[in-house]
């Protein structure tokens, strides 16, 4: 590759030669080898020096404690925020910028809104990629965008669909276009040609293509300003609560350089949330919480899944790379490396909501959301990415060091302690009293670290508490057909959550950084989405 850029286009190693290729792989290996190498480093430890292992372990013990702690204050004004944005009035607050009220609305001296730019100026484009998604879950997606109060009138929407999906995929896209072409102001559906050189079968590859048609063939022949258009990636099954568009405008509106950000709202799983197994809702709501805490760590802030971003930066950048799975979070780490570290994301104290893990029985909905976890974990292909293409831009006129080295160190110790944390204190807290044999069970240290350990623990467990009481407060209207105790139950339920980031958390992300160790490259799987 001769130009600097093109590499923010390199999904894997082997998209590279020579040099460039070694240096891709050696970072490849990374992640998965801290990962092991903190694994089994404590475990042989356990044997030979039990005694530095079982001080390891309760200064790690105390570390948890301490984060557990860090975390809750987070959630809890993520929480806080949350409940104050769904009760704004954004329309109205909207209208207000209109009128010049700025210093209520507080709109960033060099904010859009100051420069005279007002809501009916902006348009919506929302994109919903699909492959195999029955009719039911498309239509209530598009419904929802539908009901929301931004004008119609004002929104350009696309289904994009795999042609792979054949007839069946066709025929329910024409007939979901049927019913909704008239209710947008543009509607249409995209089919994404399947096996096209160069390209990873996945949601990433099919809304590229979607787009670049949707420019082309409808964008660009109306003379659309790209600086008023603001896109929404959603996936199929997201479900947008009315309000959206306008609270997403609002922030548009009023912060400092708009279209060097992407605008993040809080993922909830709760079209299903009722029907769908326990451990599906925990691993589930476990992941809402952790998007409501990096909501609050806004230096910490990526795209993830559902997301909205300017059309003017998403032209800019060359759109999403066909080659990545994470597509999500892998179009916000292209466009701070094409800034050069300029880029953000915002956070909108706003939810959108999804499908929890479902499948046609509970064994192999434990299957699908245990691949699902995985695909998430796959995330960590973009470590490499981001190492390689810091290196390939260091000398950039402009390049924000600094920022992009944290983002850096963040991404490396939260897939580091996705896949470590909860198997050091599950499994490997207990190592040095079963081979550490009797020169260490005949210490002090061995009878008062298990007393340690569990009175931490403990402490810790009012982590687990206040998770269960927001999951509670979060949750839609129950359905008639379920009586108070479904409540009582899925409350209950946080005490499966120990063993739950284990199977489901712990394992999965350990499971992916091999396969990307071992070269063994994942494509893109789609969860399959069942609604009881």
């Amino acid at each position: 590759m001769d130009n600097k850029r093109d590499y923010l286009r390199v999904g894997k190693a082997t998209d590279l030669k020579g040099r460039d290729y070694k240096l891709y792989r050696l970072l490849e290996i990374l992640p998965g080898f801290l990962s092991l190498s903190t694994l089994i480093v404590l475990f042989v430890l356990s044997y030979f020096k039990p005694v530095f292992v079982a001080y390891f372990i309760i200064a790690f013990d105390v570390y948890w404690l301490l984060l557990v702690v860090y975390m809750a204050i987070f959630l809890i004004s993520s929480y806080i925020n949350l409940r104050r944005g769904l009760k704004t009035d954004w329309h109205s607050r909207c209208i207000n910028l209109s009128y010049g009220k700025y210093d209520k609305e507080k709109a960033s001296p060099k904010s859009l809104a100051r420069q005279g730019v007002t809501w009916e100026d902006v348009w919506q484009l929302i994109v919903f990629p699909t492959y195999n998604e029955s009719e039911e879950i498309i239509r209530a997606s598009l419904q929802a965008v539908a009901n929301d109060n931004f004008p119609n009138n004002k929104k350009i929407v696309a289904l994009a669909v795999e042609a792979r999906a054949g007839a069946e995929g066709r025929k329910r896209a024409e007939n979901i276009k049927r019913e909704f072409k008239d209710k947008f102001y543009y509607f249409d559906t995209f089919f994404h040609p399947d096996g096209i050189e160069g390209e990873l079968k996945g949601k990433g590859s099919n809304q590229a293509w979607c787009v670049k048609q949707l420019k082309k063939e409808f964008l660009d022949k109306e003379g659309f300003d790209y600086e008023r258009i603001l896109i929404s990636i959603f996936d199929i099954d997201t479900v947008v609560r009315s309000g959206y568009f306008y609270a997403l405008t609002y922030k548009f509106l009023t912060v400092d350089d708009p279209f060097r950000a992407s605008y993040q709202p809080i993922p909830v799983y709760h079209n299903n949330v009722w029907g769908a197994p326990f451990f599906s809702r925990v691993a589930a709501s476990s992941n809402t919480f952790w998007q409501m805490i990096m909501q609050v760590r806004q230096e910490s802030l990526v795209t993830y899944s559902s997301h909205s971003m300017t059309f003017k930066a998403l032209a800019e950048i060359g759109f999403w790379s066909p080659k990545s799975v994470s597509e999500d979070s892998r179009i916000f780490w292209h466009s701070l490396l094409f800034y050069n570290g300029n880029y953000r994301v915002e956070p909108i104290y706003f939810d959108v909501s999804m499908d929890v893990t479902c499948d046609t029985n509970l064994s192999q909905t434990a299957v699908s959301l245990y691949k699902q976890q995985r695909r998430w974990a796959w995330g960590v292909e973009n470590i490499p990415y981001l190492l390689f293409n810091t290196i390939k831009s260091w000398r950039n006129p402009g390049f924000k060091k600094n920022t992009v080295i944290w983002h850096i160190f963040i991404q490396l110790y939260g897939f580091h302690a996705w896949a470590t944390n909860a198997l050091i204190i599950a499994l490997l807290g207990w190592m040095p009293m079963f081979l550490g044999g009797d020169r260490f069970n005949a210490t002090v240290l061995s009878s008062n670290l298990p007393i340690v350990t569990q009175n931490l623990m403990s402490v810790a467990m009012v982590g687990l508490l206040l998770s269960a009481v927001i999951s509670s407060l979060l949750l839609p209207k129950r359905p008639p057909q379920y009586t108070i105790w479904k409540n009582i139950f899925i409350t209950l339920e946080w005490l499966l959550i120990p063993v739950v980031i284990i199977i489901f958390g712990a394992v999965p992300c350990l499971d992916a950084q091999i396969k990307l160790m071992r070269g063994k490259y994942m494509g893109f799987w789609v969860t399959p989405k069942a609604r009881n």
